[in-house]
């Protein structure tokens, strides 16, 4: 299986046990870390995770991975919070986070760029609805490469 076979098959498996639990499932990440594979699972729920949602979704993970031989190379599984500078990627996401400021990257330009820095405004027909100092950008959902939250402090 590919490493992005990998990922999607891993994610079609999880998202029921997470959902469950009241997660959210919000990357899943499968690469070569040195001579180590590595399985990264990203979970999330308003108030921020806890270690002991980590730990109690860890085994559930394991299990329907090793039950459905998803994986078959030896792996390392970590399961973990997306951090402070969460990534974006479905369309759940903007809506949740409008008004919040983002960074977003796309694989091919829009209107002349490809790197954007400004405020959610909103999320419709499948574009994000961005704000940038003053002019506001639509960019289509399937065009962006990386979108992540910019910290506030």
């Amino acid at each position: 299986m590919s490493k992005g076979t990998v990922s999607q098959s891993v994610m079609e498996a999880i998202d029921p046990i997470l959902k469950g639990e009241n997660l959210e499932l919000v990357d899943v990440e499968y690469k070569k870390v040195g001579k180590s594979w590595v399985l990264r699972v990203f979970i999330d729920k308003p108030g921020g995770i806890t270690l002991a949602d980590c730990q109690k979704v860890s085994h559930q993970i394991e299990d329907k991975i090793e039950v459905e031989e998803i994986v078959s190379a030896a792996y390392v599984l970590e399961v973990s919070s997306p951090g402070l500078d969460r990534p974006l990627k479905k369309s759940t996401d903007f809506l949740r986070y409008k008004g919040k400021k983002v960074k977003i990257h796309t694989f091919v330009q829009v209107n002349g760029e490809k790197d954007f820095s400004g405020t959610i405004i909103d999320f419709k027909e499948e574009h994000v609805q961005l704000e940038m100092v003053g002019k506001n950008f639509a960019i289509p959902l399937d065009k962006i490469s990386k979108a992540i939250l910019i910290l506030e402090i």
